[in-house]
């Protein structure tokens, strides 16, 4: 039955994706900032759709024979994520940063520069979604990968679009500067345990 695949694929998915990361913390703190939330989500989604199904299709396969490539997106990554932070900390500390009212307002060309760096120079999700995914679903017979994919594609589009809404649905809760400051040092904090990951993985 090929329900079974697009439901092994959709919860090995959901449970690569659901979890704190740069590129989770950037889209829910875009939804509660409302700074092209729905565009970043979106270009999540697809990111993860064209690793997913090249990973399944054979680009598992080529990133395990080019070990270079994740050493690139590793040592690119930490430089970016320890920039985004040292930004994060920069607007927890500036009070004028802090009022809902005056937060900086992010370019739509900003916002899908950021998300792509976030998204593509993390060689973990290289490991997790072509790698591993790949791996699986790349293994199953007949038209079963196709499902596979499909499924882990869902949980990406449903995961992103719930941030959002979540994001959202806390905005009331986000406009004492309180709330503001937590939620930069939170992501700060994120962006480098993040970096601080990738170079120990990179030097060792």
């Amino acid at each position: 039955m090929l329900v079974l695949p697009f439901f092994k694929g959709m919860g090995l998915g959901a449970s690569l994706i659901i979890a704190i990361g740069s590129q989770n913390a950037f889209v829910l703190s875009s939804a509660l900032r409302r700074q092209h939330a729905m565009t970043v989500a979106w270009l999540c989604i697809c990111i993860d759709a064209v690793l997913i199904v090249s990973g399944v299709f054979g680009l598992g396969a080529l990133i395990r024979q080019a070990p270079v490539l994740l050493d690139v997106a590793t040592w690119g990554g930490a430089l970016f994520l320890l920039g985004y932070g040292v930004l994060a900390f920069h607007r927890a500390w500036r009070p004028e940063g802090l009022n809902a009212g005056k937060i900086k307002t992010l370019s739509l060309k900003g916002a899908i520069v950021t998300t792509a760096a976030l998204s593509l120079l993390n060689p973990h999700v290289y490991l997790d979604t072509v790698v591993l995914l790949g791996s699986i679903g790349g293994q199953l017979p007949g038209e079963e990968p196709v499902w596979f994919a499909l499924g882990a594609c869902v949980a990406s589009l449903l995961w992103f679009l719930t941030l959002v809404l979540g994001g959202r649905l806390l905005a009331p809760w986000f406009k004492s500067a309180a709330s503001w400051q937590k939620l930069d040092i939170l992501v700060g904090m994120t962006m480098w345990i993040i970096a601080a990951m990738l170079i120990k993985n990179g030097l060792s």
